[in-house]
């Protein structure tokens, strides 16, 4: 019996646009799956201007529509890369029945026990922009 195939959204970090997974997406939909990419506010095509995006949450926006977007029945397996763990997060608060499996790829990840901010404060800033 085949196995059912998965809509998988990537999500791109900071500095970033949906352009990043370009190599990644059709190797997914070769094998079959549905795949979905998207810029979040300010990132890529998306042309909001960065000025404008006041919190975290209006900078996950797009994700957060898209999910919206779909029945409550349907699955999606949600990728994260580096800043946009925090945006798989998010959505997963947001829509848990939405989502099968969360995949934190070199990503940040909230924990439960630290601030938010914990890993900022700790990893010198110009590491996390290089």
């Amino acid at each position: 019996m085949e196995e059912p195939k998965k809509h998988i959204v990537l999500v791109h970090g900071a500095c970033h646009g949906a352009w990043c997974w370009h190599k990644v997406k059709p190797l997914l939909e070769l094998a079959g799956h549905h795949v979905t990419v998207l810029d979040l506010a300010a990132s890529g095509i998306n042309m909001k201007v960065i000025e404008e995006v006041c919190s975290f949450r209006e900078y996950t926006e797009p994700l957060l529509k898209l999910l919206a977007g779909f029945s409550e029945d349907e699955k999606f397996i949600l990728v994260g890369h580096s800043l946009g763990g925090l945006n798989v997060a998010i959505a997963m608060e947001e829509f848990p029945h939405k989502i099968s499996l969360a995949v934190y790829l070199t990503a940040f990840m909230p924990d439960t026990v630290n601030k938010p901010s914990f890993v900022l404060d700790e990893v010198p800033v110009f590491l996390i922009l290089n």
